[in-house]
């Protein structure tokens, strides 16, 4: 029996850290739309040239050309028993292609796993790195301090914060993400494929609860 999940959460919502627990957990590949992108743009496959055509004057790259990448991962060997999805799809159109895709290979969508953590709580999160002018270690104001304010424990240079890291940044940042996610949420919550789990627990609660919440048959 094959299993295929969804993934979604804002930035800061600890997907990331859930993606490995669940693929450990599952045995199932981690497919991240991100990482076929720049696998299909550095070995510069013919999908890769293709997007790069767009990608190189300022287009965004269509949704053919990014669902037939999607294909063609599914389709190797490795996700014979399924697959967790992450960064796609996007929007319900890409949704309804993903459907077209798994029912050719024989399956269909198991679970959409939401991990929704609150705004606040996704700022404060994101908004406190720091990073060392020296050699960009890493540090956070709530969760992994400097001994000395403004100063890296380890080589003593000065700590200063990326643009895409300052509050206004971040909250713009997850504004974008949840009102682009927002039709596909609903699209997914009106099939009932949506599991929406408490983000703003701790990484093992969030864990938990996710493996709680998949369906029957998910768990080998």
């Amino acid at each position: 029996m094959s299993v295929y999940l969804v993934l979604l959460g804002a930035p800061g919502a600890g997907k990331g850290t859930q993606a490995k627990h669940l693929m450990e957990a599952l045995s199932l590949p981690h497919i991240s739309s991100g990482n076929i992108f720049r696998e299909n743009l550095n070995k510069q496959t013919e999908l890769g040239k293709l997007a790069q055509t767009f990608i190189s004057d300022g287009q965004l790259v269509p949704d053919d050309v990014t669902i037939a990448m999607i294909r063609e991962r599914l389709e190797q060997d490795d996700c014979t028993m399924g697959a967790m999805l992450d960064g796609f799809p996007r929007t319900p159109t890409q949704a309804e292609a993903l459907d077209v895709i798994l029912a050719d290979l024989g399956g269909e969508l198991d679970a959409v796993l939401y991990i929704k953590v609150t705004q606040e709580i996704l700022v404060r999160r994101l908004s406190g790195r720091w990073m060392c002018r020296a050699a960009g270690h890493v540090f956070h104001d709530e969760f992994n301090p400097p001994l000395v304010p403004g100063v890296c424990d380890y080589d003593g240079s000065e700590l200063y914060q990326r643009d895409d890291d300052r509050a206004e940044t971040v909250a713009e940042r997850i504004r974008v993400y949840i009102n682009q996610t927002a039709p596909l949420i609903d699209y997914y919550r009106q099939r009932g494929l949506l599991v929406e789990v408490d983000g703003d627990q701790s990484i093992e609660a969030v864990a938990d609860t996710l493996m709680a919440a998949l369906p029957e048959g998910a768990v080998q």
